[in-house]
């Protein structure tokens, strides 16, 4: 299938039969969901996923689909919504966020931290629990807030239960843990965030690309966001995070991204394969 602006026989609402304008004319005007900041490579393949799995033959199949279906739209906008995650995702990052957790709490003061999107809750948890887990350093003193868009995502991270899979065994993902069972309880293929560690970690919905931050933090993480975003709005993002983030303080980004020039002043790379860096 082609992206935006394929040719096609024109619709009523002016998109195309062979577009993914069809599809999307109808999720920007009846589904509440704004697809501007997101690239069309991204959009395409969350809504193809979708295509392929209900049997439509077209975007314009499709969009009928949406039009009749309240289920439909719910699925599609849970393919749309970026929820990609696992606990202490990229290893070699979190032993470098191991280190900065430790010089943060070392400094005798509260030590707020934001984890943005937060999808289901394992990276913001990962924090806690990394906090709770290395004597070097001060869980007591971190104040952690997870936020994402996506109000189901915030349910399911409140809840903070998990499931092994075909595809996810998380005992693996929380391998950094000297002590697994002092942050989670296990019962099988299920694994229950423990409340000590909960009670660590707020959760609020927020939209990162619309929204101004939520304050002033000693570490920011948001990774594996830019990736999925159209270029015009990326540099929108790092204005709200830069301005998140307090001198000395930290920022993270994905490991697939990059940080603008224009922010390079700014920001000096505390391990750069890692994209840790700090605010000079």
């Amino acid at each position: 299938m082609s992206g935006r602006g394929a040719r096609g026989d024109a619709d009523e609402s002016g998109a195309t039969s062979g577009s993914l304008d069809t599809v999307l004319s109808f999720v920007t005007g009846e589904m509440a969901f704004d697809p501007g900041p997101y690239n069309d490579a991204y959009l395409d393949r969350r809504v193809t996923a979708r295509i392929r799995r209900t049997e439509a033959e077209t975007y314009r199949e499709y969009r009928g689909l949406l039009e009749a279906d309240e289920a439909e739209q719910t699925a599609l906008l849970d393919a749309l919504n970026i929820n990609v995650t696992r606990f202490f995702r990229n290893p070699d990052v979190w032993t470098v966020l191991r280190d900065v957790l430790a010089e943060l709490t070392a400094n005798n003061r509260t030590v707020r931290c934001w984890s943005a999107p937060c999808a289901d809750g394992r990276e913001p948890y990962s924090l806690a629990m990394l906090a709770r887990d290395d004597p070097a350093i001060d869980a007591n003193r971190l104040d952690i807030v997870g936020t994402d868009i996506d109000g189901e995502a915030l349910a399911a991270a409140r809840r903070g239960e998990y499931e092994t899979t075909r595809t996810t065994d998380i005992a693996e993902e929380l391998a950094p843990l000297s002590d697994l069972d002092a942050h989670v309880d296990r019962d099988g293929d299920s694994f229950a965030v423990r409340r000590p560690v909960r009670e660590m970690v707020e959760f609020r919905r927020h939209d990162l690309l619309r929204e101004d931050p939520l304050g002033e933090f000693e570490l920011v993480l948001c990774r594996n966001l830019l990736i999925y975003i159209d270029g015009d709005h990326t540099r929108d993002i790092f204005d709200g995070l830069a301005a998140a983030v307090v001198p000395d303080g930290y920022l993270t980004i994905g490991k697939s991204e990059t940080l603008p020039r224009e922010f390079r002043t700014s920001f000096d790379a505390v391990e750069r394969g890692a994209h840790v860096y700090h605010h000079c």
